[in-house]
């Protein structure tokens, strides 16, 4: 794995948005690194060169801090990215999962990695996975080669379901959460982080999610959790599927995050503003599957009550991409699209949800998720000298609104270089990218797969 300079300096930077508590906004910017972590944060004429001093210029760049997204499955979506039809509905998942389960350990490395690849590229490097990757320690090689921070977790369900999951005994799903979160809580130097993961309320049991939550409290991490996608909650009385039967069972707090969240009513937010439960929102994913986002998902109001959100793009087969940029803009202008009202979500909170709020939802606003002395140095350099960013006055509604991954110039995580001059310092993309398409031709090939295109190809 390349190494990381031991001190880094980003001078002549047009904006460095900090993100700190004051929310300033630097022109003419500087930052210092020493050892992965930010030092200083100012001036660029504050800043004292020296000969030891790797100096990065970032003239015409507007400087962030890494992109945080929440809820993104990584491991297999790739190999097949782009073959269901539009009026496939809901049974796309079924299909989703049946190619999972035929992956090897070698197919979802390389899948991962190119997910990853996109994922840093286009200025994310924090990511939550929600425990659908089956052969971590494979998987791990890439998270390491490619310098990713993530957290991870180990799936499970204890009712029959129609995904094909293997099914646990509650026993079976509370020992292995266990194991797997104490094998790999804290690996790769503290950039891997091991939370407790059930699937959805909708597949177990609901003593199992008291038990999986007290383990997490125990083990001082993490849970997330799936609940309700796109559509409105499911009405089974013996399931905990709404925010305040999560409630009812303890299944609720700082700790726990509960991913999308469509159609949650008045009482669940009162629930999640009450116990301080996050929730990570995939506007991608809703508005493909027709979910209405803007009348469905009552962001501004979450926001108005201090509940802790984030931004999530699900995976690269159902909303098809993971840009962290165009979740934030979906999120800002479908919020005002909604309600009618242009002063909904603007772009300033917008931003925050891709970046401290993020953080914050994950438990990680401590150490990443601003440009603050201290933090971790995980470091986005846009490159404003091209169309879409100009003419530049607003660094932040230039970009939220009109700005987009393409132009990431550079990337750094925790002081390392992952992206230079738009790319990838740790792998041969194309050749990547020849490896995963081979791989997703055997997966369909082999699970009898195909979605003829609706229009010829000769």
């Amino acid at each position: 794995m390349k190494k990381s300079a031991n001190k880094i300096l980003i001078v002549n930077a047009e904006y460095v948005l900090t993100m700190d508590a004051q929310r300033r906004i630097i022109r003419d910017g500087a930052l210092l690194i020493e050892d992965g972590l930010i030092k200083l944060v100012g001036k660029t004429r504050s800043m004292e060169m020296a000969a030891d001093i790797q100096v990065i210029d970032a003239q015409h760049m507007v400087v962030t801090p890494g992109f945080i997204n929440g809820h993104c499955h990584i491991s297999y979506a790739h190999a097949t990215r782009g073959i269901f039809p539009d009026d496939l509905g809901p049974s796309y998942l079924s299909k989703v999962f049946k190619l999972q389960s035929s992956m090897t350990e070698e197919e979802e490395k390389q899948t991962s990695l190119l997910a990853i690849t996109e994922l840093l590229s286009y200025g994310t490097t924090t990511i939550l996975d929600p425990g659908s990757t089956k052969h971590i320690e494979s998987c791990l090689e890439s998270y390491e080669e490619a310098g990713i921070r993530i957290v991870t977790g180990m799936q499970v369900v204890t009712r029959k379901n129609p995904y094909n999951m293997p099914v646990y005994t509650p026993e079976e799903a509370l020992e292995a959460t266990e194991e797997f979160i104490k094998a790999y809580d804290g690996a790769l130097n503290g950039r891997v982080k091991a939370w407790a993961m059930p699937f959805s309320p909708d597949y177990v049991d609901r003593n199992l999610l008291t038990k999986i939550k007290g383990l997490s409290d125990d083990l001082k991490t993490g849970v997330t959790l799936h609940i309700n996608n796109v559509g409105p909650p499911s009405k089974d009385s013996e399931l905990a599927s709404s925010i305040n039967d999560l409630e009812e069972i303890g299944f609720a707090g700082s700790n726990v995050v509960l991913a999308h969240c469509v159609g949650i009513e008045s009482e669940g937010i009162r629930s999640l503003a009450r116990t301080g439960t996050c929730v990570i929102t995939c506007p991608t994913n809703v508005v493909k599957n027709g979910g209405g986002y803007g009348v469905n998902f009552p962001l501004s109001e979450l926001l108005e009550l201090e509940v802790p959100v984030g931004l999530g793009t699900d995976a690269g087969n159902n909303s098809n991409l993971l840009e962290t940029n165009r979740s934030m803009y979906l999120a800002a202008v479908l919020a005002k699209d909604g309600t009618g009202d242009i002063t909904k979500v603007p772009a300033e909170s917008a931003l925050e949800l891709a970046t401290i709020a993020g953080a914050k939802a994950l438990g990680l606003d401590s150490e990443i998720g601003s440009l603050e002395p201290g933090k971790k140095a995980d470091i986005v350099l846009y490159d404003t000298m091209r169309p879409e960013w100009r003419t530049l006055f607003n660094p932040v509604n230039s970009l939220v609104y009109n700005a987009d991954g393409r132009s990431v110039h550079t990337v750094l995580v925790e002081g390392r270089i992952v992206v230079e001059n738009y790319t990838p310092t740790f792998v041969d993309t194309e050749e990547l990218i020849r490896n995963v398409q081979k791989i997703g031709k055997g997966m369909l090939d082999r699970n009898d797969v195909d979605f003829k295109s609706k229009w010829p190809i000769s």
